[in-house]
């Protein structure tokens, strides 16, 4: 399926008219819309739901929309699963927990294809956890000149290391093979916190089981403090009460939220008092139930994000930094600030390569300057080499982000090796990466 058309991310802040579209249901067709493009001096970017903010996905030329290209391929006794680039995770959560299996670890959005969030870099949190790539156990790239190119630990090895966070730059996801576990429960403890004490103890309290995290509303020291605790499905489940989950979930955490943060926009001096009165509302709850489910929220209020992966002990700091700086009056900030953690692994463009990490993420509402706010939580992660999300908002070029990864030169290589003439390129990738070969 082909055509011309308009796009837009989820979050409405990149948009482009009159671009081809493509709508792939294989890989040959996948290879089609490439080697036409590179034919036609043409640039293609792949693109899955649109969740990122910055305009990885954005096409100068064409598009290619996985959303034809969906299917699960298969599920092997050892929990290895396989499934075409476009599957959204919701859907693949669902898969496995018909058959027994879930993720080890996810984020906390589920709309996401399975190639978006791997292209970028998605993660969730827990200290002895890596990003959803550390589960990637092989893929098969359909390159520019469209051949495929299948690549795992053990066949073009040095292709896999790099395109396991690819930035849809070394060719088009065809399939991807994650390793899933046998299906787990999490017992979810949430409350509220004070920030001062989250930050006293950042390394206790981080690590103080299984999946932690907190979000800390500006303008105040409150926070919610969420504890996620792996435990067996034959311990049983004792899901929210479906009243409860309606009204905390939905009306609290979406509708009321919506209201406030429409408020803040019309009137932006009442936005501390608006954070006040949300953070107020907070209550302890204690449920358990399938991990897919504790791990993922629902978000309906649009926002604008920046998220930076900074040295773990680095991010009580930043955080005590924010904190003054809002009290001092010198932004407004409806949203609160996400806090979360992961292990080291050994993904060249993993936000977490080398290094145990902390991750700090700002919000603003859709359609919002993010002005002095995004501004000041990059100057203070740029302190300290901090490292944006792929697909979260940020002002860096590839000269500095050579600076902040060590094997940055490797993926280039592998991509100018891969797509020598830059077929799968736009100008935001030669904003983070540079023009192919340079």
């Amino acid at each position: 399926m082909t055509g011309t058309s308009s796009w837009r991310n989820w979050a409405g802040n990149q948009r482009v008219a009159g671009v081809d579209v493509v709508h792939p249901a294989d890989a040959d067709e996948i290879a089609a819309a490439l080697v036409r493009a590179a034919e036609g001096g043409r640039r293609v970017r792949p693109i899955g739901s649109g969740h990122s903010f910055t305009a990885i996905g954005r096409p100068d030329d064409v598009q290619v929309v996985l959303d034809r290209h969906d299917r699960l391929v298969g599920i092997d006794d050892s929990g290895l699963v396989t499934v075409q680039s476009g599957m959204p995770l919701h859907r693949l959560n669902a898969e496995l927990a018909a058959r027994g299996w879930s993720l080890t670890n996810l984020g906390d959005i589920d709309r996401q294809t399975v190639s978006g969030a791997l292209s970028t870099g998605t993660h969730g949190t827990g200290a002895r956890f890596g990003g959803l790539a550390t589960q990637l156990r092989a893929l098969a790239l359909v390159l520019p000149d469209g051949s495929l190119l299948r690549c795992s630990a053990e066949e073009n090895p040095e292709v896999f290391a790099a395109a396991r966070i690819g930035l849809g730059a070394l060719g088009v996801i065809d399939t991807v093979t994650l390793q899933a576990e046998p299906a787990f429960a999490l017992r979810a403890e949430e409350g509220p916190a004070r920030l001062g004490e989250l930050l006293d103890g950042f390394e206790e309290f981080m690590t103080s089981t299984d999946h932690v995290e907190f979000y800390w509303f500006p303008h105040t020291s409150r926070c919610l403090a969420k504890r996620n605790t792996r435990v067996p499905l034959s311990e049983g489940l004792t899901p929210l009460p479906r009243w409860r989950g309606v009204w905390e979930d939905e009306v609290l955490s979406n509708a009321v939220f919506a209201g406030i943060v429409a408020a803040g926009r019309r009137r932006p001096a009442a936005i501390p008092r608006l954070a006040a009165f949300a953070s107020g509302g907070l209550g302890p709850r204690t449920w358990t139930d399938a991990s897919h489910r504790v791990f993922v929220s629902r978000r309906r209020v649009r926002f604008l994000e920046m998220e930076y992966a900074v040295p773990r002990a680095e991010a009580p700091a930043i955080l005590t930094e924010l904190h003054r700086i809002a009290k001092a009056g010198e932004f407004r900030a409806a949203f609160p600030v996400e806090v979360r953690v992961a292990a080291a692994d050994d993904i060249p463009l993993s936000t977490a390569s080398g290094r145990e990490t902390a991750y700090i993420a700002a919000h603003v509402p859709a359609r919002t300057d993010p002005g002095a706010w995004f501004a000041a939580l990059e100057s203070m992660a740029g302190d300290v080499g901090g490292r944006p999300h792929w697909g979260k908002l940020h002002g860096l070029d590839a000269a500095t982000l050579r600076t902040r990864y060590p094997r940055f030169d490797e993926f280039t290589a592998v991509r100018a090796r891969l797509d020598p003439a830059g077929v799968l390129g736009n100008a935001h990738l030669d904003r983070v990466l540079g023009p192919v070969g340079c």
